[in-house]
């Protein structure tokens, strides 16, 4: 049979039946067994995978060290892509008159009058009848019935030339220089710098809609760092284009995933807006790729196939020869060496929009407060909750810890409360009184007596978690509507944009929150920010913990503020000396920057120099150590090239197996890949053992 490139094909494995694609083909040579090769049994009728799709894999693969076949999976979705869809059924007016009429009947009539066919559970639930009240209309002619594809998706056209909000001159001088990119119709890498609250979003959907005008057949991909920012984006962009842009991300059904990868492989989705796994769909007409908040760390994606989804968008747009836009408040070290290297082009946004002015910004020295037990706000910080309420404002307590309270402590003989099998601390949920590990979900009810010790009632919580920080605001603010936000309270983008409303609606006034508040909402009357723990993400030794907790805490202050009401800032610390303090204080992001940057470069460390982890992990932990100095003991000998360890991780143990890391440090000129396949190589493999490599890691515990 003849097959091409790209097409999905059944073949057989063995025994089995396995899905395969057709690669393109190499310089293997003939097979060494010919009579052995097998005939394929059956192409697929599905669209195949383009080769910019295919190169983006073999590259993915090559750089994250990762089986070729674990990548694809990636880019094939879901399962239910090779499953035959069950036709729905849908429901529209027939134009006649049911022989008796009824208050539900003619509900059922008024919503097909106007609108498109429905379902009879979406029908249902929109006339507020039974399903019988629609079965019963079709079974009288006055419905008609139509079976449907779910697989297939009606996509608007989005309209180009709809017109959007007035920009300002500084809005328009940064749209024009990122719609020039797209007119060039060649890859290039811009960085869109705005403060927060200048309008960075409707100066990228310039640049959208100047690739919608350029080419008819134009996709266009928006990444979002994560799923909770969706909806929000989708809701804008709606309002700006006069239609839905596909949304792409894992609380997705199977058939939704299905209907929505299909509509991107056949070049209906004009749009997709996603996070990081939208990267792997099969784009035919690639035209911009725009990577919101780049700097956000939840574009690392940690387990399975390690990779930086920013870079990769990057590499995405390369092999697509289309530009590439990263937006940002605090852009990332690694996108502003960039900038000043010349490799990026870079565009600012200097002030915020409708003349609103940046939050004044302020520490508060807990070194010289004294709290009452149980508490965690300073003086300061609450009589800035009052003042703020007083004036019928809103305010937003930032603390990026899920839970009541971190950790769960005996009383009687000091015992952290943990799972046999981990080293990390079961965090206190007081909504369900319940122990959670937020590394493998594990979950337990509240013991009364000590695992440890047995002594009854000494169990007590250490420490602020956001659920204890509300309780603290409630007493101390009976009449104030306070509410949490962390994914343990709104665990979809439904919640989070209905949440988001609340906020927007006023129907708050006081918000506790994590890292969900953190990144692009607009909250018009939110004046103050209280941050409750700054100190928080500087401790553990990685090397991005000064970057990291700079952007995170400037990102929550510019909640504050961001209409004609001016917007103040607490940040409680323990090292107000501390150069992150310093730069926010201060307002000087970039003398910041520079100080990382000098850092780094000193150490060779990221983006000066390379680096890479290899983590092992086993049930038995003597294997594990033993094949981590088997590993150590074989190290390349290269010139710019340094190992460090084996030791053990942060966390030693986690879902049972024990772990330890090694870390390599390369000078940018050493490839680091070919290095470290011919080191593993070297030391044969041991299957109770488990090695895993992440180029540029992010995560050291």
């Amino acid at each position: 049979m003849t097959v091409q490139p790209g097409q999905f094909v059944q073949v057989p494995l063995g025994p089995r039946v396995r899905i395969g694609v057709i690669w393109d083909s190499g310089n293997e040579g003939p097979p060494p067994n010919p009579e052995k090769l097998k005939p394929i049994q059956q192409v697929i009728d599905l669209p195949g995978l383009p080769e910019s799709s295919r190169r983006f894999i073999d590259w993915v693969a090559r750089y994250s060290m990762a089986p070729l076949g674990s990548v694809l999976r990636m880019a094939i979705g879901t399962p239910s892509l090779f499953k035959q869809s069950r036709m729905s059924v849908l429901y529209s007016w027939a134009g006649a008159q049911p022989a008796r009429e009824t208050a539900a009947r003619k509900r059922v009539l008024e919503i097909l009058e106007s609108g498109p066919p429905r379902t009879a559970v979406d029908l249902a639930e929109a006339a507020a009848v039974s399903t019988g009240v629609i079965t019963g209309l079709a079974d009288q002619n006055v419905l008609e019935r139509h079976e449907r594809d779910p697989s297939h998706i009606d996509l608007p056209a989005p309209e180009p030339d709809t017109p959007g909000p007035t920009l300002s001159g500084d809005q328009k001088s940064a749209a024009l220089a990122l719609v020039n990119t797209v007119r060039e119709q060649a890859y290039s890498t811009t960085l869109l710098e705005g403060v927060t609250g200048s309008g960075k979003t409707e100066v990228y959907f310039e640049a959208i809609a100047a690739a919608l005008r350029a080419d008819d057949k134009a996709q266009i991909l928006v990444l979002v760092p994560e799923i909770a920012l969706t909806n929000q984006l989708l809701d804008r962009f709606e309002d700006r284009f006069g239609a839905r842009p596909l949304a792409w991300h894992s609380t997705l059904s199977g058939t939704a995933r299905k209907a929505a990868w299909l509509a991107v492989a056949r070049s209906r989705a004009r749009v997709v807006v996603g996070a990081r796994s939208a990267l792997f769909l099969p784009f035919a007409d690639l035209k911009l790729v725009i990577v919101d908040e780049e700097h956000d760390p939840a574009y690392k994606q940690e387990d399975q196939v390690i990779y930086q989804g920013r870079d990769m968008a990057v590499l995405r747009a390369s092999l697509a020869d289309c530009p590439a836009i990263l937006v940002s408040a605090t852009p990332s070290l690694e996108t502003t060496v960039n900038c000043w290297n010349g490799k990026y082009r870079h565009v600012t946004l200097r002030e915020r929009h409708g003349g609103a002015t940046l939050p004044e910004v302020e520490t508060v020295d807990m070194r010289g407060q004294v709290l009452d037990r149980g508490h965690f706000l300073s003086p300061a910080l609450v009589e800035a909750l009052r003042e703020t309420a007083d004036a019928g404002e809103q305010s937003l307590l930032f603390l990026n810890r899920r839970g009541y309270a971190p950790a769960a402590i005996c009383k009687a003989c000091g015992h952290r409360l943990q799972r046999d099998n981990c080293s990390a601390p079961l965090v206190v949920h007081r909504f369900g009184n319940r122990l959670k590990c937020h590394y493998c979900d594990y979950s337990t009810p509240m013991p009364r007596a000590c695992p440890s010790c047995g002594a009854e009632d000494k169990i007590v919580p250490y420490g602020p978690g956001v659920e204890r920080l509300a309780e603290e605001v409630s007493g101390l603010f009976p009449d104030q509507r306070v509410a949490v936000i962390a994914s343990d309270t709104v665990k979809s983008p439904q919640e989070v944009q209905s949440f988001i409303k609340r906020i927007e609606n006023h129907e708050l006034d006081i918000i506790v929150g994590t890292q969900l508040v953190t990144k692009g909402h607009h909250f018009p009357m939110l004046t103050m920010v209280g941050i409750v723990d700054a100190d928080l993400g500087l401790s553990g030794g990685d090397l991005r913990a000064g970057e990291r907790t700079y952007q995170q805490l400037w990102q929550v202050a510019g909640r504050a503020g961001r209409e004609s009401r001016p917007g103040r800032v607490l940040i409680q610390t323990y090292m107000p000396e501390h150069p992150v303090m310093q730069a926010l204080v201060g307002g000087d992001g970039p003398a910041f920057y520079r100080s990382e940057a000098d850092a780094r470069r000193e150490g060779l460390w990221p983006p000066f120099g390379k680096l890479a982890a290899l983590i092992l992990s086993g049930r038995d932990e003597a294997q594990v150590s033993a094949h981590a100095r088997r590993l150590a003991q074989a190290a390349p000998a290269l010139r710019g090239l340094s190992v460090l360890g084996p030791t053990p991780a942060p966390f030693a143990r986690l879902r049972g197996r024990y772990r330890y890391r090694l870390l390599v440090r390369a000078e940018r000129g050493v490839s680091l890949q070919p290095v470290l396949k011919d080191w593993l190589a070297q030391v044969p493999e041991k299957s109770s053992v488990r090695v895993t490599v992440d180029i540029d890691p992010y995560s050291f515990l």
